[in-house]
C-alpha cells in the first residue's frame, strides 16, 4: 500500500504511464479516505498495488525504511523511452546494477516513490559495459 497525495495524478502515472489497470476504487466517507487498487491483471491471479488517498492530506514523508517497488519488463530501454514520452520521470537510466549484470532502471511516481524496472528477457545478458 502506498499513501498518495493526489489520487488522480497517481492513477495517471500507474495506469497511463506504467500501463496498469484500475481494478477497483472505493470511497470511505466515514474514514475520509479512498482506496484504489491497480495492477496488470485481476487480483485473483495477480499482485496488485493499493493506493490510499487520505482526504485533505497533500504530502507524506516517504521515510528511510521504504525501498522501492520492482516491476519486471521485457524491454527496459523501450519501456523507459515510452515512460519519458508519456511524461514520466526516469531517475536512473537503464544499465547494469552495481555488482551484477542484471539491467535495471528507476522511475519516480508523482509522490516521490521509486519504481525499479528490471529487464526480464535475455537482452540483459548481451549488454556490454565500459569503464
Amino acid at each position: 500500500m502506498l499513501r498518495v497525495a493526489d489520487l488522480e495524478e497517481s492513477l495517471k502515472f500507474y495506469c497511463d504511464i506504467l500501463g496498469m489497470k484500475l481494478i477497483r476504487q472505493k470511497d470511505y466517507p466515514g474514514g475520509k479516505f479512498t482506496l484504489a487498487f491497480v495492477g496488470y491483471g485481476e487480483e485473483k491471479n495477480n499482485t496488485v498495488l493499493e493506493l490510499t488517498y487520505n482526504w485533505g492530506v497533500d504530502s507524506y514523508d516517504i521515510g528511510d525504511a521504504y525501498g522501492h517497488i520492482a516491476i519486471g519488463v521485457d524491454d527496459i530501454y523501450t519501456t523507459c523511452e515510452t515512460i519519458k514520452k508519456l511524461g514520466g520521470k526516469v531517475v536512473r537510466e537503464p544499465g547494469p546494477m552495481k555488482h551484477g549484470s542484471t539491467v535495471i532502471a528507476f522511475v519516480q511516481d508523482p509522490n516521490g516513490y521509486k519504481v525499479e524496472l528490471i529487464q526480464t528477457s535475455n537482452r540483459s545478458e548481451t549488454v556490454v559495459t565500459t569503464k
